[in-house]
């Protein structure tokens, strides 16, 4: 051995620092993705550490660091690979799971939402590309997302399933019906969770026509409706992200369950 060879230094792992939520997504991030990471992640391996920090204002400033105030930017895309990996570990509690993969189905649908809302005017901070990239980060984690369903608590099953009629497959799209059906049988029309879980289902039968008539029927009711000339498939994203942030307000820790 070569005295004079510097000893190789074991890798350390990354000092836990701040909010609990944050040091639990730091030791879930290191251990899932210990290679090359986002420019996001400096927000959990940086050792500065804002002294405000909490678990709920943490997830706000860390969220907002990668869909920044609901609209795509050139780094969108790389970020999203961290939320994909924490919605798909057991260490994280299962509302933080849903919130992940509810920042995912945000992601997927800003420029339908946007286009709903702004119409027939460009939507502003609208970035195309950027959009397209994250619309396509987004889609090649939901096959792995899907297969945890069984495994799955109430609240994130739920937000799955809008996750998976923005991307139907002949595969996903018919396993919706017998999955939901526990949640047709115990929450009723007219209820938050059981109005948004038969319109994922009327979403998934692929029948513009069936799905406008429907989104006309529960925004006239319920929810801040579209100008009529805005694209079917825009109006029932835009209508189902409002509908599941509904959902996750309504949620109970027995949805939660682990």
């Amino acid at each position: 051995m070569n005295a004079s060879a510097e000893p190789v230094q074991p890798r350390s792992r990354p000092i836990a620092s701040g909010p609990p939520i944050r040091r639990l997504f730091q030791e879930v991030i290191a251990d899932r993705l210990p290679g090359p990471r986002p420019p996001q992640a400096a927000m959990l391996f940086d050792a500065e550490v804002d002294p405000c920090w909490d678990d709920r204002s943490f997830l706000a400033d860390f969220y907002n660091e990668i869909l920044h105030q609901d609209t795509c930017q050139p780094d969108t895309a790389a970020g999203l690979a961290l939320v994909a990996v924490l919605a798909g570990d057991d260490r994280i509690p299962a509302r933080h799971r849903f919130q992940a993969v509810g920042l995912l189905f945000s992601a997927a649908t800003v420029a339908e939402r946007h286009l709903a809302e702004a119409w027939p005017a460009t939507p502003p901070h609208a970035d195309p590309d950027s959009e397209a990239r994250a619309r396509t980060a987004v889609q090649a984690h939901v096959p792995d997302l899907l297969t945890r369903w069984s495994a799955e608590c109430p609240a994130v099953r739920l937000v799955l399933a809008g996750l998976a009629v923005v991307f139907p497959t002949d595969r996903t799209v018919p396993a919706l019906t017998p999955r939901l059906r526990p949640f047709t049988h115990q929450y009723p029309q007219g209820t938050d969770i059981g109005d948004y879980v038969r319109f994922v289902l009327v979403m998934a039968a692929q029948d513009d026509g069936r799905t406008l008539k429907v989104t006309e029927k529960l925004t006239d009711a319920y929810w801040t409706g579209t100008a009529r000339g805005v694209p079917t498939p825009a109006r029932a994203l835009h209508l189902l992200g409002q509908m599941l942030s509904k959902v996750g307000a309504a949620l109970t820790p027995s949805h939660a369950r682990q």
